[in-house]
């Protein structure tokens, strides 16, 4: 597994993370009671991104280390996940 693969899955597990943790704990503006002019109701109020995206660089660590040894280790190999047996 190259650095480039590596840096491909933490990419791909990163922004699938972040679109899990996005909508965690959010109070729209609406259910506030402060919806600012201009605004959907549905927007959040209190939007604590920096949180969030120290959040989903941990989790997405987390996972990317275990996916990685995993697929270092070989106990996953490409030849496992070849449903077609070479022919396309």
């Amino acid at each position: 597994m190259t650095i480039t693969s590596v840096i491909v899955v933490f990419a791909v597990i990163w922004f699938l993370t972040l679109f899990i943790v996005l909508p965690i704990g959010e109070i729209s503006q609406e259910e506030d009671g402060n919806v600012v002019p201009g605004t959907p109701p549905g927007a959040p109020a209190n939007l604590r991104m920096k949180r969030k995206m120290v959040i989903t660089t941990i989790v997405a660590t987390i996972l990317s280390a275990i996916i990685c040894t995993i697929i270092i280790s070989g106990v996953i190999t490409i030849e496992m996940l070849d449903v077609f047996d070479g022919t396309a």
